[in-house]
């Protein structure tokens, strides 16, 4: 039988009580996805982007998605630097290969916006 001495309910609830906030935690921290994200994030404010306004470049769409001007976008990289291609055609699907005219940097120069030119 266990003692049952106010001592002992104590420090029981104690270390219940620490399992329970390292559990917490645990389940708040974020993921490694999620930190990986942050230090390339980090790391693009502080280097000069790959690519030029006005330059073409040809890079793979990672995903169609809407941008925040309410349009589908191809997104890609060039050199890790994310570009947002705007007027894109239907036919453009993942994985095509596409150029695009960079036109402006967004906020903090760590993506590009830019226009399609061709499918490669």
């Amino acid at each position: 039988m266990l003692p049952s001495s106010p001592v002992v309910i104590g420090a029981a609830a104690v270390i219940a009580l620490l399992v329970l906030l390292i559990a917490v935690r645990r389940l708040r921290a974020p993921s490694s996805e999620a930190r990986e994200s942050k230090r390339a994030h980090d790391a693009a404010q502080k280097r000069e982007p790959p690519v030029a306004i006005g330059e073409t470049y040809e890079f793979g769409v990672t995903e169609l998605t809407d941008h925040h001007s309410g349009k589908e976008v191809a997104v890609g990289k060039v050199e890790g630097f994310v570009l947002f291609t705007q007027d894109i055609p239907r036919d453009i699907s993942e994985s095509d290969v596409i150029r695009a005219k960079v036109l402006s940097f967004n906020e903090g120069r760590t993506s590009a916006d830019a226009t399609f030119v061709t499918k490669a």
